[in-house]
């Protein structure tokens, strides 16, 4: 009896091993660290840069203005007055040295208001030039993870060929669990910036990695679609849960208290990939994959990465540039700095999981496009808030619109490189993170500049409209030719060289439906 107890876990393990569904949750919960860490970190480093550096400067130089008191303590009475009203009634003493030190506190004061006076959650925040000069410098530290990303996915992608997927979703899982305690532990800037920039290599490996092994482990196009919808819900949830987490802790808590939870998390993640994936294995593809600059130059391929891009960037760009805008116009209290994405999370989730099936039906590049239209409206409508309760609407309208551009674009990816390419994965998908995190790089830099120089209203006309103008590209996602098709016009080849269409199931016409099947077996 002992023995066959001590058999069930390595059953267990194995048939886990042998799992798509095992698979499919340990990429979940990959995404779902990896963007619970990325949107966590939204509401806290403005406020905390604030904290640190503008209101701890000047609470520093504080006491300086306060030095000139002592000399009131012939008149007590009125010394007490003078340190904190700055009314004309003090002059009723008839003293004229208690006036002379009126004047002269008033004049110190007037340039610069007392520290003492620092916001109250109900109160807009001192200091405009620095709060501008912030939107550029919080712009970057958020699109350091996206610049690093853009550099690492190809190499990723082309690991993954040489090694499989297992070993780098197991490196990208301890390279965040670093990024992740680094954040806890950091106290400036430069660290700050040093632990984002970390975390972008972690992020690449696990992405890369984890979408490519979804594709290679849900081989039938229908089921690859729904499996991409349910990894990118995790991606939503992490969205869901990590700015509306990260304010609300950061509030009632501390700053290192949500990235301390999330290295928790980390940690489960790592020891169900070290039970399920394996990752001292070597599993290398036993074909050789399309280079990454053959996809590169496969307009269909660009044209789907583009929507990814922009789609994206619009997001990206409310990030860092929101709340502070939030501070500037609704004097909004730390909490709601994070709360204001809440619907557009639960949305993106909704999207996700809801058009990870109906794409499939009703035509994955026409989800695209009603989507990025649909981005483009919801980024005009945001300036028009004028509290907390206004950005819902345009909010969730974004987060909905983008749920419905990912979970069509991911699959169509796979689905292009099954038709005009080799079936393998690592090389679009790593172009695929790539699109993303352009958006994630240019949308922050960009954005904090844009509105520096013209304001946060014409940053979010100029996004909108770039989703709106870029839609209509979809439609070039409707019936993408084969790649023998493309072969045979390019190069005038013999026809005879050519597979006929007609009996080729890899072959059928996109978008796929519910009848597709029953129509190849009678062409058959």
């Amino acid at each position: 009896m002992p023995p066959a107890a001590e058999r069930v876990p390595w059953r267990w393990l194995a048939a886990g091993r042998a799992s798509r569904r095992l698979v499919l949750v340990v990429v979940f919960v990959a995404l779902l660290l990896d963007n619970m860490l990325l949107t966590v970190v939204v509401p806290i480093v403005p406020t905390f840069l604030y904290t640190t550096e503008y209101e701890g400067t000047n609470s520093s130089v504080a006491p300086a203005w306060t030095e000139p008191a002592p000399p009131a303590l012939k008149a007590p009475p009125f010394s007490s007055m003078f340190s904190y009203f700055d009314n004309t009634t003090v002059t009723v003493s008839g003293s004229a040295s208690a006036a002379e030190l009126v004047n002269r506190m008033e004049s110190s004061r007037l340039p610069r208001p007392p520290a003492s006076s620092s916001p109250l959650p109900s109160g807009c925040p001192e200091g405009e030039e620095f709060l501008a000069k912030e939107n550029v410098r919080v712009g970057l530290l958020f699109a350091s993870k996206a610049l690093i990303q853009l550099v690492v996915n190809p190499a990723v992608g082309l690991l993954t060929n040489r090694i499989g997927y297992h070993i780098p979703m197991f490196i990208g899982f301890i390279i965040m669990f670093l990024s992740t305690v680094m954040f806890a532990f950091s106290g400036t800037y430069t660290l700050l910036f040093i632990a984002r920039a970390l975390q972008g290599i972690g992020s690449s490996f696990s992405s890369v990695a984890g979408l490519g092994m979804l594709a290679s482990v849900y081989t039938d196009d229908f089921e690859r679609g729904n499996a991409m919808g349910i990894a990118l819900g995790g991606l939503a949830l992490g969205v869901l849960i990590g700015a509306p987490f990260g304010s609300v802790m950061y509030e009632f808590v501390g700053k290192s208290s949500p990235f301390l939870v999330l290295a928790f998390l980390a940690l489960l993640d790592g020891a169900l990939q070290l039970c399920i994936l394996q990752p001292s294995k070597i599993s290398p593809e036993s074909t050789k994959g399309t280079p990454v600059s053959t996809l590169l130059r496969d307009p269909y391929i660009l044209v789907a990465a583009g929507a990814l891009c922009f789609s994206n960037m619009g997001v990206a760009m409310l990030e860092p540039t929101l709340p502070i805008w939030m501070m500037q116009t609704m004097c909004s209290p730390k909490w709601q700095l994070g709360m204001a994405f809440l619907p557009a999370s639960i949305s993106y989730l909704i999207g996700t999981n809801l058009f990870g099936i109906l794409a499939n039906k009703m035509g994955r590049w026409l989800c695209s496009l009603i989507g990025m239209a649909v981005v483009g409206i919801s980024l005009l409508c945001v300036p028009l808030a004028k509290n907390i309760y206004g950005l819902i609407g345009p909010n969730g309208g974004l987060g909905f619109a983008i749920g419905m551009v990912d979970s069509s674009i991911m699959p169509i990816m796979g689905y292009l490189v099954d038709l005009r390419h080799t079936s393998v994965y690592g090389n679009v998908y790593a172009i695929a993170d790539v699109a993303f995190c352009m958006g994630f790089a240019i949308g922050p830099s960009a954005g904090g500049a844009i509105v520096r120089a013209i304001g946060f209203p014409w940053l979010m006309i100029i996004i909108g409209v770039i989703n709106i103008a870029y839609a209509p590209l979809c439609w070039y996602l409707r019936n993408p030719p084969a790649k023998e098709e493309k072969i045979a016009i390019l190069s005038q080849e013999c026809p005879m060289q050519t597979k006929s269409y007609t009996t080729q199931r890899a072959l059928r016409d996109f978008p796929l439906t519910d009848d597709s099947d029953v129509e190849a077996e009678n062409a058959e």
